[in-house]
């Protein structure tokens, strides 16, 4: 106890260094602490001590952030306010940091520090009584001080004209009012400077008074300019009721707890947001929600983690385009222009297209449609879906979904998870800013599921006409219509696609593209692009179209263009260098000069001499690169033309395949040996390859008579009998599947059983069945571009896949001869020379007419 009755705080008290407020006793403040010191202060002093003692802090104004605290301590403030801490919360978001609940008890001054870490601890000496803080109002100022005495009536007075301007329905006016009945009156400067809008420098200002006279004073123009403020308001504004009363909470008091300047702050923030939510032209659900959660951001301090999430939800609600959209360019004569500039060929993608625009011409409130483009690696499937974005004057945003395992990213993470965030479809609409854009959501085939859920489930709802006007992002948890949404989705193949998904999708097949194709796109696309990435120029480097049809065919086999540009650029890095050196340094004859080439005259020095004698010329431009210019720059051609050398002996066939990638040729070879009639396959088969290999057998064991097929070792009708077959299919590391090789089997089986061999020129595709069917298949289009790749010259197909054909370009159809087969008899005919022969079969059956 004092010597006077009054209650002394420590003479050792550690010192919490603040820079965002000014605690003044009799006051209550919150403080949010994250700089090292105050933090060890924390945790060694307020939470392991078990005395009331060790809740005794004393609080300095920092004239230094101490967020940027450093080793070397800063000038301290001389007089600080020593407080109880009432509350002490700890958080790790967003980084980790306490937040203190000081309650004001006295003034002190620093006398001198004992130590600077962990924390700082100082000697001080208390300046202000506790016990006038405990005093009855009854026993005031002591009347010997007449000046002292006048100086708090009027501070007094002036308190109670204030608290008759405000609400005192309002919670922070209504202690106001108990405080004033309470407390005595020179505790008054203190508590009103700390309830009124002032600021932390004014603070101050009240804080380093002393003596109680000099208080009053400093306090009193404060709360005078304040009465004068909330006079001004009213004479000003004519306000009703209503806003009068939001007038009045929020300008001449903030609440007690918490950094007032910062309160003001944020009120003017939260009054800016709620204009930005109005005029957002948010539907009427969203705009309640939106209102909702503005109501509770206000009644959030900033150091809640809530304050951050609620104010970040806004913000969204806010930036999303709800109205916002762009006028589509509906001139289709332009439309087309520009799709055939950016694309050659495509011509299916760009019909599409164009009705799309003509449709719009008719009806403005035509809905997006949901387009799919299925093709191989390389084709331009999201290069167009850009050019269509361009052609309709849309915005243009592309989301990669290969890989993608979590329907959090279609549709977001809920709010009530740490953080949540919204799904790429609200995302891509906040980036683009409209809500009528072309979303290309790429390889859709690659879709993952997990234990996170199926987010080409999530997507049935974005890709579903009916369902995506009201698509609800779990984030924003209201309804975003994304019917204006030009959705345009990629994929290699529609095998990997859940067949609900498939259905909501308009599948636009894009093939790959031919030789004579790609000679254009390269000369047209391709060549100018790699001379602009290099720093070349038509003037320095000349491909011909022999040597682009070279690279297309003996460096590349693809169905994209995307290894015919790599190459390209290989071209053009090699004469860059030569350009970039000044000399030529690649044989003379490979890089030959454009133009007529002048004979050297007598007594002039060669290329050679001139190189010997360290003399720089530069190469003749263009430089032309030719067919051995070319094998020096790529090396030797990576394929060659091996179909005829490989049917040397019966037993092979070429079959057509359908891959991701577009159609492969695929050989298919069968050995006999002595044994027990097994059969042996190999080439790492699928089910149904290997099931169609026992239907070939099956069919030619079947036949064996009628096609002569007999084992003339055994003099037996079986070929089988007392032999094995092995029938191996090239290119063993690669997983093989599908009924496509059925006749295929049958033609390679075939030729071993008969000793003939199969056309070298021949490919073949298609289903068989036991009865000797050829059934139709698919990938028609990209089986016959492999086979024209490779040199064939004759396509067997099944019949009922003759429609197919119209699709192929019409030189394609030109430069092949296609046999539609609607039976193995029909395949066996055309896969050899001269036919197949057979036995003369039974009769056929006489044709029955009807006697109606």
């Amino acid at each position: 106890m004092a010597p006077g009755g009054g209650i002394l705080i420590p003479t050792r008290l550690p010192l919490l260094l603040t820079h965002e407020g000014v605690l003044l006793p009799g006051s209550t403040v919150r403080f949010t602490v994250g700089s090292a010191r105050n933090m060890q202060l924390v945790s060694q002093r307020l939470l392991k001590g078990t005395s009331l003692k060790s809740t005794i802090i004393g609080v300095l104004p920092n004239s230094r952030d101490p967020e940027h605290d450093s080793d070397d301590l800063p000038a301290l403030h001389g007089i600080g306010t020593a407080g109880i801490a009432v509350q002490v919360v700890g958080s790790n978001w967003p980084k980790p940091h306490y937040t203190l609940l000081i309650s004001g008890l006295c003034r002190f001054r620093v006398s001198s520090l004992l130590k600077e870490r962990p924390f700082v601890l100082a000697e001080v000496e208390q300046l202000d009584k506790l016990e006038q803080y405990t005093t009855p109002a009854t026993e005031g100022v002591s009347a010997d001080d007449g000046e002292l005495r006048e100086l708090s009536k009027k501070f007094y007075q002036a308190s109670l004209q204030l608290l008759g301007m405000l609400d005192v329905s309002i919670p922070v006016v209504a202690k106001f009012r108990r405080l004033l009945d309470s407390l005595p009156r020179e505790t008054l400067p203190d508590v009103v400077a700390s309830m009124i809008h002032t600021s932390n420098k004014e603070k101050l200002q009240v804080l380093d008074a002393v003596s109680l006279e000099e208080r009053f004073k400093k306090a009193l123009p404060m709360l005078t300019r304040q009465i004068d403020g909330l006079k001004l308001l009213q004479k000003t504004r004519k306000t009703s009721p209503d806003n009068e009363k939001r007038v009045r909470e929020r300008k001449p008091l903030n609440r007690i707890v918490g950094n007032e300047e910062d309160e003001d702050e944020d009120g003017d923030d939260t009054t800016v947001l709620e204009r930005k939510v109005r005029a957002a032209n948010m539907p009427e659900a969203a705009l309640k929600v939106c209102l909702k959660e503005l109501k509770r951001l206000k009644k959030l301090p900033q150091s809640m983690p809530e304050y951050a999430l609620t104010r970040n939800y806004l913000d969204l609600m806010v930036e999303l385009p709800w109205s916002k959209s762009t006028k589509d360019c509906l001139d289709i004569r332009a439309a087309r222009t520009l799709l055939d500039n950016d694309h050659y060929a495509m011509d299916k993608l760009k019909r599409r297209v164009l009705e799309y625009l003509a449709v719009r011409q008719l009806k403005t409130s035509l809905k997006g449609p949901i387009l799919c483009f299925v093709g191989p690696p390389g084709v331009g499937k999201t290069s167009v879906g850009r050019s269509i974005a361009r052609t309709l004057g849309r915005e243009f945003h592309r989301i990669a979904l290969g890989g993608v395992c979590d329907q959090s990213d279609i549709r977001g993470h809920r709010r009530t998870y740490v953080g949540s965030m919204p799904g790429r479809i609200i995302n891509g609409l906040k980036t683009v800013g409209v809500n009528n854009p072309v979303f290309l959501l790429d390889e859709v085939d690659k879709l993952g599921k997990s234990l996170q859920g199926d987010p080409a489930a999530a997507l049935l709802e974005v890709l579903d006409p009916e369902q995506n006007h009201s698509f609800t992002d779990h984030y924003l948890n209201v309804a975003f219509d994304l019917s204006q949404v030009l959705f345009i989705a990629t994929a290699n193949t529609t095998a990997t696609i859940p067949p609900a998904l498939l259905d909501r999708m308009e599948v636009l097949q894009v093939p790959g593209y031919t030789q004579e194709e790609k000679v254009e796109i390269a000369h047209r696309h391709l060549i100018p692009n790699q001379l602009e990435q290099h720093g070349l120029t038509p003037q320095q480097l000349l491909i011909p179209q022999d040597t682009t049809q070279d690279i297309i065919s003996r460096h590349t086999r693809e169905a994209g263009v995307r290894s015919l540009e790599r190459k390209i650029g290989a071209v053009c890095r090699a004469v860059a260098v030569k350009v970039a050196e000044g000399h030529p340094s690649i044989k003379t004859d490979t890089l030959i000069p454009a133009g007529p080439v002048e004979l050297e005259p007598e007594g002039t020095s060669s290329i050679h001499e001139t190189v010997l004698l360290n003399k720089v010329i530069p190469p003749e431009m263009p430089i032309v690169i030719d067919h051995i210019a070319l094998k020096d720059i790529l090396g030797p051609p990576l394929f060659e033309m091996e179909v005829s050398e490989r049917f040397t002996l019966p037993g092979v066939a070429l079959g057509l395949a359908w891959t991701p990638l577009g159609g492969e040729i695929m050989f298919v070879e069968a050995s006999r040996m002595e044994g027990e009639g097994q059969l042996t396959l190999t080439g790492q088969l699928g089910d149904v390859m290997k099931e169609s290999a026992h239907l070939a057998i099956s069919w030619l064991r079947a036949n064996a008579k009628t096609y002569q097929l007999t084992n003339s070792e055994f003099t037996s009708p079986d070929p089988l009998e007392g032999t094995d077959i092995h029938l191996h299919f090239p290119a063993g590391a690669v997983t093989k599947d599908g009924p496509s090789a059925g006749i295929t089997i049958v033609a390679c089986l075939a030729s071993l059983f008969s000793g003939r061999l199969v056309r070298s020129d021949v490919a073949m595709t298609g289903e068989i069945t036991l009865r000797g069917l050829v059934l139709p298949v698919g990938g028609i289009k990209d089986k016959v571009l492999a086979a024209y790749r490779a040199g064939v010259k004759c396509v067997i197909l099944p019949k009922r896949n003759e429609k197919d054909l119209e699709e192929l370009p019409a030189n394609i159809r030109a430069n092949l001869d296609f046999v539609t087969a609607g039976n193995l008899d029909e395949v066996l005919n055309a896969a050899f020379d001269g036919g197949f022969q057979r036995t003369a079969g039974p009769p056929a059956a006489p044709q029955l007419t009807s006697k109606l």
